[in-house]
């Protein structure tokens, strides 16, 4: 079907200084089980095709889901129509868009299909983790969903045509228990969507998760509340993802720094004149983009203006090096960058997203981290979050802590919130955890942009630990 649109596009092809399409295959189906009873299934099916025009300086966008010639043809005209009432007033010069040559296909496979097993057999296994997760009469409320994607799409210019296809799989489970006035949840999966099928559910040991997640639910109940204190604080893994991708990922966006941004997402505390000087957090941060590991959910070859992506770090030895801009931003910038320009479906425009922003793993193993705190907090799964505009300062709340005293992991503790901000707390970094504690995870949606697009976002990071951070609870 997507080459049949291509071809047809082709035939009504403008005489036009450039042009680029985008044609998108996407279906989603939606599986959940909500205390033992089937939740309706959802399908949602997304076709169509994006069209970028430029001619005399201009630049113009039209967008459509009639792949017939005609309805391409009234999509083509109105994008040649906006080129040229835009030519006299474009901010940003038609000579920055990206003109590729090359013809390449990238297609992930799942091993464990998502078709390979019948509906009946993965809303059984949402109804035993149900089963599993229903422990006490003081699990209230409790869930297990798969949501999982099949992607396919071709670029194409006059000059290119690349086209890439992955499944992807979104595994989600909670159990949120209640005594009297004080109710608590824990949840996993969410953090683990992932390139590929079946498979993913066992590399991460779902059905296996739901007894802890159903116990730490009740145990909270009776846990400590958080103290309020400077603190040596250990992230785990499912609370870095969310870490980074606020504190680093968002502040170096550089369509936001820019100033693209401002009306809806924010700005950023980065300037341009501090990539390659500014030291963003100690010698121990190395921050990279990575668009090649395999299974991770932002993974690809080509980005959505057609740049070949390679991996790149950001930031090295706790320096600030590049952005996470695409082509047409790095022209604008007159910097480097990488090949980060992402479009949500076919109905978006791409814009500078991040990918897979992972923390390296180093060289300290998880026990030994925790053996060197005489007086810290371990906090695990991020609940609650809050940043300003310039992605500077910021407040975090995770589902679970456990206090450390003197080199031992002790007593549960309830309601753990830390805050900062970037560039200081990253300072603090001390240790950073070895490849034993690195956790390759995502963010499922991140919203950006007018109008606004929802992506997944790879991250992967080991554990982490910061020295003398503000930690402090809620009631």
């Amino acid at each position: 079907m997507l080459e049949t649109a291509v071809a047809r596009f082709k035939s009504i092809a403008p005489a036009v200084d450039f042009y680029s399409i985008r044609v998108i295959d996407e279906n989603r189906q939606s599986l959940s089980v909500r205390q033992q009873i089937v939740q309706p299934p959802g399908n949602q099916f997304h076709r169509g095709i994006h069209i970028t025009v430029c001619d005399g300086g201009g630049i113009g966008y039209a967008a459509t889901s009639d792949l017939s010639i005609s309805g391409m043809k009234s999509a083509l005209d109105q994008a040649t129509h906006w080129a040229h009432i835009t030519a006299e007033f474009c901010l940003v010069s038609a000579d920055y868009i990206a003109r590729r040559q090359i013809h390449a296909k990238s297609d992930w496979k799942s091993e464990i299909p998502w078709n390979s097993t019948s509906l009946n057999d993965k809303l059984d296994l949402l109804q035993k983790i149900n089963e599993r997760l229903k422990t006490n009469d003081r699990i209230v409320d409790w869930w297990a969903s798969l949501y999982c994607t099949h992607f396919n799409s071709i670029f194409a210019t006059p000059d290119a045509e690349i086209s890439q296809s992955f499944d992807s799989l979104m595994p989600y489970m909670g159990a949120v228990a209640n005594q009297d006035t004080l109710t608590e949840k824990r949840s996993f999966g969410i953090d683990c969507s992932a390139k590929g099928g079946l498979e993913v559910l066992n590399r991460i040991e779902f059905e296996k998760q739901a007894d802890r997640v159903a116990e730490e639910a009740l145990m909270l109940l009776d846990a400590s509340n958080c103290p309020s204190e400077k603190l040596d604080l250990l992230l785990m893994p499912n609370q870095m993802v969310l870490q980074i991708h606020e504190s680093i990922g968002h502040p170096l966006e550089l369509d936001r720094i820019l100033g693209d941004e401002r009306n809806y997402a924010g700005s950023s505390f980065v300037t341009l004149d501090m990539f390659g000087k500014f030291q963003y957090g100690s010698e121990l941060l190395n921050i990279s983009f990575d668009p090649s590991i395999e299974y991770q959910i932002a993974s690809y070859q080509f980005d959505d203006e057609g740049c070949t992506a390679e991996r790149e770090y950001l930031i090295k030895s706790g320096l600030l090096l590049r952005p996470l801009g695409g082509y047409t931003s790095q022209q604008r910038a007159k910097t480097s960058g990488v090949a980060c320009s992402r479009a949500s479906g076919w109905n978006r425009p791409p814009i500078d997203r991040m990918a897979n922003i992972n923390l390296e793993p180093g060289n300290t193993p998880l026990q030994h981290m925790i053996n060197t705190v005489e007086n810290g907090i371990l906090m695990d799964t991020n609940r609650s979050w809050s940043i300003d505009d310039s992605r500077n300062k910021f407040q975090f709340g995770c589902e679970l802590g456990r206090r450390i005293v003197n080199g031992e992991v002790g007593e549960l503790i309830k309601n753990p919130n830390y805050r900062g901000t970037s560039s200081r707390f990253w300072q603090s970094l001390s240790a950073v955890g070895d490849c034993d504690s690195f956790r390759v995870l995502s963010v499922p949606a991140c919203g950006k942009g007018e109008p606004n697009q929802g992506i997944q976002v790879g991250h992967a990071s080991p554990a982490c630990l910061f020295n003398n951070v503000d930690v402090f609870g809620s009631e």
